[in-house]
C-alpha cells in the first residue's frame, strides 16, 4: 500500500475528511462550495456529528482528489490496496483475451501459495 495513502487509513472518517481537506489547501466553506453542501454539513462531518449520503460521499472524494475508500475505510477494511487496483484498471482496458490468460495466471499462483500453505501445515 501506498505509505501516503496508508497514514488516511488508520483515522476515522471525521479525522480523515478534515485532514484531507487542510492539505489540499481548502477551508470549510471552499469545499462546502466545490461539493454544493451547507458549510455546517461539512462541520458535523469533520465533527463526526453526522455521516454524508453516498451521492455527497462522492461529491467530497471528487472535491478531494481521492478515492471514496480513502474517505470511508480504515485499514484492512478494504482492498485491493491503490497500487493492485491500478493494475487492475490496466487489466480492465485490455482484450478479453488478454483478461483471460491474466485471470489464469492469478489463479494459477492462488493454488500453487495453497497447495505450499497446505503442505507446510
Amino acid at each position: 500500500m501506498d505509505l501516503e495513502l496508508s497514514r488516511y487509513f488508520e483515522m476515522t472518517f471525521p479525522k480523515r475528511l478534515s485532514k484531507l481537506r487542510k492539505e489540499r489547501g481548502l477551508t470549510q466553506q471552499a469545499l462546502a462550495e466545490a461539493t454544493g453542501v451547507h458549510v455546517t454539513q461539512i462541520q458535523r462531518y469533520e465533527w463526526g456529528t453526522s455521516q454524508p449520503t453516498l451521492e455527497v460521499l462522492r461529491k467530497l472524494a471528487i472535491a478531494l482528489g481521492v478515492d471514496s475508500d480513502t474517505l470511508v475505510f480504515g485499514v484492512d477494511e478494504r482492498g485491493p490496496h491503490n497500487e493492485l487496483k491500478l493494475k487492475f484498471e490496466a487489466v480492465e482496458a485490455m482484450s478479453p483475451e488478454d483478461q483471460a490468460v491474466i485471470i489464469s495466471l492469478i489463479d494459477a499462483y492462488i493454488k500453487k501459495r495453497r497447495l505450499e500453505e497446505l503442505a507446510a501445515s
